[in-house]
């Protein structure tokens, strides 16, 4: 196990340093001078030169690319040009909303999806299977921000039972749970429908292995055929689809973010694209490649945990 945990800690270090490097480079190949796009026509030459020697971006690209990990690496995201903030505190300050949103829209997603596919598994070809079939395809199809404009129209600007906007009272968790139920489903309503199926089709695969018939074989209740053994080897492509599509999560918290004009990552990303702030795109695109990271590797040593056999083949 101990060597599974070095592995994987050494597979992400090499994974964020290589997003590093391309989300530099993708930046530098962005038509024009960021500092010109960013303060405008109106800027001075003068005003456009101390900004550019400010970031760094009168020095040769090698020695920018160099400055960029190195500032990175000792927690440095840079300074908000605008407003001469920091870029860190910046994040901290709203990074807890898009967590408890992703981790909120997970949830959702494994508390309605897992029983709903275990339900389809054992009574399939049924007309409700076939129905749960039917709606599973029908909201995996459907774009997030649909159904977070629904949601906003019908819940809180028509019936009135949850609030507009905004991420709640400072402070106050009710409240701040309060805001968080429609952004959630919204963004997790989607992945009832994946988790859902996936668990249907796992559930149908383990039924027919050979420890599954000889743990009836030996008179064990189906409860406990269902929990302690089909659940346990159905469970582990879910994990494996959670955590790769946390990333699809980040995605989807952009838009529901604007949407509900919730704090979080992705409402600070969506700003700083409208003004054109790249310091603060790059250093909130930076987080965002770390917490994809860290699940992606608790994700891969949770499999060890749930089934010794990859502990044996690590």
């Amino acid at each position: 196990m101990f060597s599974l945990i070095v592995r994987r800690f050494l597979l992400g270090i090499i994974t964020v340093l290589g997003a590093m490097i391309l989300l530099f480079i993708l930046i530098q190949l962005v038509p024009g001078d960021p500092v010109s796009i960013m303060l405008g026509p109106r800027a001075s030459p003068q005003l456009i030169e101390n900004i550019q020697a400010r970031m760094g971006l009168d020095q040769p690209v090698y020695v920018q690319l160099f400055r960029f990990i190195f500032n990175i690496l000792k927690g440095d995201l840079g300074t908000d040009v605008l407003n001469h903030r920091s870029v860190s505190s910046m994040i901290i300050n709203v990074l807890p909303y898009t967590i408890a949103l992703a981790t909120a829209s997970i949830f959702i997603a494994v508390i309605l999806g897992v029983p709903l596919g275990v339900y389809s598994a054992f009574y399939r070809n049924t007309v409700l299977d076939r129905i749960l079939t039917f709606a599973s395809i029908s909201i995996i199809t459907t774009p997030s921000f649909l159904f977070g404009l629904f949601f906003l129209l019908l819940f809180s600007l028509t019936l009135g039972w949850f609030p507009v906007m905004g991420g709640g009272e400072s402070g106050n968790l009710i409240d701040q749970l309060y805001h968080l139920v429609l952004p959630a489903f919204a963004l997790g309503i989607r992945w009832v429908g994946y988790v859902g199926r996936l668990i249907r089709s796992s559930v149908l695969e383990e039924m027919h292995e050979d420890y599954i018939r000889t743990a009836r074989a030996k008179g064990l209740s189906e409860k406990i055929v269902i929990s302690k053994h089909v659940l346990r080897g159905a469970i582990l492509p879910v994990i494996a689809i959670l955590g790769v599509g946390f990333g699809n999560l980040l995605g989807g918290a952009v838009l529901i973010e604007v949407i509900f004009h919730r704090p979080g990552l992705g409402y600070l990303i969506y700003n700083a694209f409208r003004t054109r702030n790249y310091p603060v795109v790059q250093g909130a695109l930076i987080v965002a490649i770390f917490m994809y990271a860290i699940v992606n590797m608790f994700t891969d040593l949770s499999y060890g945990l749930i089934d010794p056999r990859i502990r044996k083949d690590e």
